[in-house]
């Protein structure tokens, strides 16, 4: 497995992470095509991509990070089958490295239907445990599916006076 940063993302990745959104996220945010997938992109600014390839280059997890409405946002996807390793705490890792704020929206419960039929996990332990403030009071609905805020910001140095 290996990391990349990209600012555009190839056919064949978009098509990988088209099929991860689709296999991961709630039936009800499934994107129907590579072009809807595009258009979600588009409406995005300053775009950043960390992707994790296995070695066949196939991607295996993706990160985005972004601006939208004047604030640094991010979404993210990991295979299931690399779920568990600390791939996960890894991309996330790159994203904080890059910024000094990220924000995201998650599902907040786990009884939203994938595509296969098994419930979707919602992510907020992950996020919890990787040093995110869950922001229970705010939230946003999309297809049916509620979703809470998520924001991470970087430590501030306060100098300390007494030296």
């Amino acid at each position: 497995m290996k990391f990349i940063e990209n600012d555009s993302l190839t056919g064949k990745q978009k098509s990988d992470i088209l099929m991860l959104w689709n296999k991961e996220y709630p039936k009800d945010l499934a994107l129907p095509d590579v072009q809807s997938f595009e258009k979600y992109l588009a409406g995005l600014e300053d775009r950043h991509h960390l992707l994790l390839l296995d070695e066949k280059g196939r991607v295996k997890g993706w990160l985005i990070y972004f601006v939208r409405e004047g604030e640094r946002c991010f979404a993210m996807l990991l295979d299931p089958d690399e779920q568990g390793k600390g791939l996960g705490s890894r991309l996330l890792g790159l994203a904080k490295e890059r910024n000094t704020e990220l924000n995201g929206w998650v599902v907040d419960n786990s009884e939203e239907l994938k595509e296969n039929g098994e419930k979707y996990r919602s992510p907020i332990p992950f996020y919890d445990k990787n040093g995110f403030e869950v922001l229970r009071e705010v939230s946003s609905a999309k297809n049916n599916i509620n979703g809470i805020k998520v924001r991470w910001k970087a430590p501030v140095n306060i100098p300390d006076i007494n030296r």
